[in-house]
């Protein structure tokens, strides 16, 4: 997995019943664009150190018919 700042990291919920988590990724640890990303959730503004599990891919930016934040 690889992403740029800027990029939408999207979290399926794995069990019955978990939401779906969307957030923008604002810094990246290494400059090949692997994890972990920092990541700001749309749903509540929390900032967070993500390591993505296979529940999670990345939007590009510029992803078609997707709706700025």
């Amino acid at each position: 997995m690889k992403a740029h700042v800027g990029d939408r990291l999207v979290l399926k919920g794995i069990h019955l019943g978990d939401a779906r988590r969307v957030g923008v990724i604002t810094g990246l640890r290494h400059e090949d664009g692997t994890p972990p990303y920092e990541v700001r959730w749309l749903d509540d503004g929390h900032v967070a150190l993500v390591f993505p599990g296979p529940e999670a891919h990345v939007e590009p930016a510029t992803a078609p018919g997707r709706v700025q934040p």
